[in-house]
Formats: structure tokens, C-alpha cells, sequence
């Protein structure tokens, strides 16, 4: 049996169920975002925390966006240096995303006749991996080493699983697929992971290491950054930055800025043609200018000919007005911070696994919502007036229910800077200038009084998400 035998009620169903479903659980509401943002951008971190806690009170955030909540809460409360509260919200965000995910897969029926949109959001693999690196932020920046050590092997630990998750999810897919005799000659492959090692969290554990005078170990840690760069060219497509971990003439200070703000989804309309004489789905781009240019196509039989839209989530950087990162010490020059993480680059790249899996997916389920839409219509097709507003009725109904799940979080940065500074012990005054392209100073951060000691972890952080 197939989906369109096991769900008939359904063509008949979709204007009703567009009409009776609030658009809220059929598309991603973000517009509530744009306050929130404007006060990040504007320094107004408390009020940025304000604004998101409202937008939860007036249920901005569903239940089955309870990650989304928990994530961004976490980072605008780390932006608010509210750091407890901060590591309190990511790691509900951290609990809830295998829960989540559980639950998405196991629901995923519902969504091949509706959309990902009612599905819970269980967070991007890049998202759960950042909640462990800003918690480690979080409790260097509270002084408690010992936590954010356990907080780095976490992350480390999640994507040395990465890869199985895929062949899972694709097996998954697969066998739903094979169950239903319209899509299936789909086939689901596994796609390469090829991101399994964080510079920056290797670079935190490597200065942990060397705080406790585990040298060996910080040299092991170092030993991995370096092959990150050099096994994932695609993620750190730039140059490996100089890195000290230990000074024979004083002590180490390290400087971690984060800067910019980090890609968001955003929907590629497509349009989807089939041809049942040459047994071909054929997938265009919509638009008036590109509707014949194909973005691809699969072999697939089909019974009828039909053209329709459909769209997935594709993630689009967000333009930042910073370049370049200085330090200043006690008001003098102390060097340029040299980029060690684009969590742009990570990002797109663990979302290509995802968005692989999750493209053939909304493809076959735009080839089922096609057909049953296409019975419907040759159904409602009694002539005259009357049919006609039918099958438009039909139309409409089938194009609200096609909508890509734009859910993201909102508030990540988009890169980290670092350096090393060798320096006697003492206190300092460290400033931060995020300068843009021109060489302007778009933002200054300071970190006052700031003692630097002989021996223990010495690291200041500073952020402009401009």
C-alpha cells in the first residue's frame, strides 16, 4: 500500500486543514526576531534578553520549538554576561535536542503530507555543538575550568558520532520510502560528513591542558588542531593561526573575540515537473527569469505528468561590518587576532549532510502531494464556474501547505578571532577594536583590570555581532 492509498481523505482535506490550522504551525515565524537583533546590534544586551522572554510569554516560540527558545535564550543571556542563566537555558537546549530528534523521526509521516514546519525542531547539528562551546565560554568566564573541560570533550564527542547519525536517518528514510510504492525507487544516500573536528574547541583544550601544566596533552590537543585545518579544508579554508600555549619568559594571555552574526535559513523556491513517457522528475528553479534552468533531476517512474512548487531551506550568510580584530594592552597595539573558527563554513557544512537527506525527502513528499492534489482536481472538475474555484481552491490549499522550515537559531556569531600574548604577570587594561574593511573602528570592547596570572589559564573574551 501506498501513501496516497493510506491517506485519501487527504486532498479533500487540505483547504479545510489550511483554514482550521493556524499559518503559525505551517510556516516559521521570525519576524518577532528583528527587535531582538536591533538591540544586539545596538549593545542593548539586557534588553535583547528582555525581548526574546517576551516573545516566549506570547508563545513566539511553540512547544516543538522548545530548542529554539533554549538555544537563543542561552546565547542572548551569554551576550547579557548572565552566565549562569546562560549555561541553565543551552543546556535545556542540549537535553531537548535528542529528545527532539527522536520525536521528529518518529513523525516524519506527518510531514510527508503537511510539512517539516509541525514537526518538532530538534536544532542543526552545528547549533547542539555550539551550546557546548558557549557553556565552556560561559564557565571560563565564571573561572570554573573544571566544568568547561567536560563541556569541550562533549563537543568533541558529538561529532565523532556525527557520521552514524546520517547512515541512521538515511536508513530510517530509506525504509519508509521502500514501504510505499510511489517514491519507491528514491533512494537515500548516506551523504559525507566530512566535519569531525573543531579547531576552537581543540584550541580551548589545548590552553586547559597547559593551565594544569599537562603539557602532553596540550601538545596532543594542538597536534588535532592543526589536522582540523588540514582534513577539512572546506571548514577552515584560511590560514592556520600562530598559537602559544606555553612561555619559558612570562605567561600566556589569550584573547578570544567573536564577531558578526551567522548564516539563517531562507527558502530556494522550486518548481517540480515530471514526465511519465521518460519516467523523469525534473526539479527547476522558480522565478521569472530561471523557471527552465534545472537544479536537477532523478529517474523515477510516475503516472502522470504534472508541474508544481515546492521549497526547501537553504542557509544565506548575513553581511557583517567587521574585518579584523585588534588588541590593545594598557591603551598600546599588542597585535591583530588571527581567525581560527568561521562558524559560517561549520554551519554550511554540517547542514549539507542534513539538507542532502532533507531535500530527497521534500521531494518525494512534493511528488505525493502532486498526485493527490492531482486526483482532487480531476475529481472536482464537474464544469462550469463552480469547478473551477475547486480545483483553485485545490491549488491554493496544496501551496500554503508547502512551505520550507526556516527554523534557525538567530543569535550565533560568525567568527572567532584568537591570540596569544606572551606578558609578565600583572594587571592589565585589554581593549578590543573590531574594525571593518576601510580600517574603521566599528566597535571597541575593554576588559579592565584585568590580572594576568603566572601560572592557571589566563583568557579574556569580547564580542561584536556587527
Amino acid at each position: 500500500m501506498n501513501i496516497i492509498n493510506r491517506l485519501k481523505i487527504i486532498p479533500r482535506a487540505i483547504l479545510i486543514f489550511s483554514i482550521f490550522v493556524s499559518c503559525s504551525s505551517l510556516s516559521t515565524q521570525k519576524g518577532f526576531y528583528d527587535p531582538i537583533n536591533a538591540d544586539l546590534l545596538e549593545g542593548e544586551y539586557d534588553s535583547a534578553v528582555v525581548k526574546l522572554e517576551q516573545a516566549r510569554e506570547k508563545n513566539k516560540f511553540a512547544e516543538k520549538d522548545r530548542f529554539l527558545y533554549y538555544m537563543d535564550a542561552g546565547l542572548a543571556n551569554y551576550y547579557a554576561a548572565n552566565f549562569d542563566t546562560s549555561n541553565a537555558r543551552l543546556t535545556m537546549a542540549e537535553n531537548s535536542a535528542e529528545e527532539l530528534f527522536t520525536k521528529s523521526i518518529s513523525r516524519a509521516a506527518l510531514s510527508y503530507v503537511i510539512n517539516d514546519n509541525v514537526l518538532e525542531y530538534p536544532g542543526e547539528d552545528y547549533e547542539v555543538l555550539y551550546t557546548n562551546i558557549f557553556k565552556a565560554l560561559n564557565f571560563l568566564a565564571m573561572d570554573d575550568a573544571e566544568d568547561a573541560f567536560v563541556e569541550i570533550r562533549r563537543a568533541i564527542l558529538k561529532l565523532e558520532l556525527l557520521e552514524q547519525k546520517y547512515v541512521d536517518l538515511a536508513d530510517k528514510f530509506q525504509k519508509t520510502a521502500d514501504e510505499d510504492t510511489v517514491v519507491s525507487g528514491i533512494k537515500y544516500e548516506v551523504p559525507d560528513v566530512r566535519f569531525n573536528n573543531d579547531a576552537f574547541a581543540r584550541y580551548l583544550g589545548m590552553h586547559l591542558f597547559a593551565a594544569e601544566g599537562d603539557y602532553d596533552n596540550a601538545r596532543i590537543a594542538y597536534d588535532y588542531l592543526k589536522d582540523a585545518f588540514h582534513s577539512q579544508p572546506d571548514v577552515y579554508d584560511f590560514p592556520l593561526p600562530e598559537m602559544k600555549y606555553k612561555s619559558d619568559n612570562g605567561s600566556i594571555l589569550s584573547v578570544v573575540a567573536l564577531a558578526g552574526r551567522s548564516p539563517v535559513k531562507e527558502a530556494l523556491n522550486l518548481r517540480l515537473r515530471t514526465d511519465k513517457d521518460l519516467n523523469l522528475v525534473q526539479i527547476l528553479y522558480d522565478g521569472p527569469d530561471s523557471s527552465d534552468i534545472e537544479y536537477g533531476h532523478i529517474p523515477l517512474p510516475v503516472s502522470e505528468d504534472y508541474y508544481f512548487k515546492f521549497a526547501i531551506p537553504i542557509l544565506i550568510e548575513r553581511p557583517s561590518a567587521i574585518d579584523r580584530v585588534f588588541v590593545k594592552i594598557n591603551g598600546e597595539k599588542a597585535g591583530q587576532l588571527q581567525l581560527i573558527e568561521d562558524i559560517g563554513n561549520v554551519s554550511q557544512e554540517t547542514y549539507e549532510a542534513r539538507k542532502t537527506l532533507m531535500y530527497i525527502r521534500t521531494l518525494a513528499r512534493a511528488i505525493v502531494k502532486g498526485l493527490l492534489a492531482h486526483e482532487a482536481k480531476e475529481k472536482a472538475d464537474t464544469g462550469g464556474v463552480g469547478g473551477w474555484l475547486k480545483k483553485v481552491a485545490i491549488d491554493i490549499g496544496t501551496d500554503i501547505l508547502e512551505n520550507a522550515d526556516l527554523r534557525c537559531s538567530r543569535l550565533l556569531p560568525d567568527r572567532i578571532y584568537i591570540s596569544d600574548l606572551e606578558l609578565e604577570p600583572g594587571v592589565y587594561d585589554i581593549t578590543f577594536d573590531f574594525v571593518d574593511f576601510e580600517g574603521n573602528i566599528v566597535e571597541s570592547k575593554s576588559v579592565e583590570g584585568y590580572r594576568v596570572l603566572e601560572s592557571g589559564l589566563n583568557l579574556v573574551q569580547a564580542f561584536s555581532l556587527k
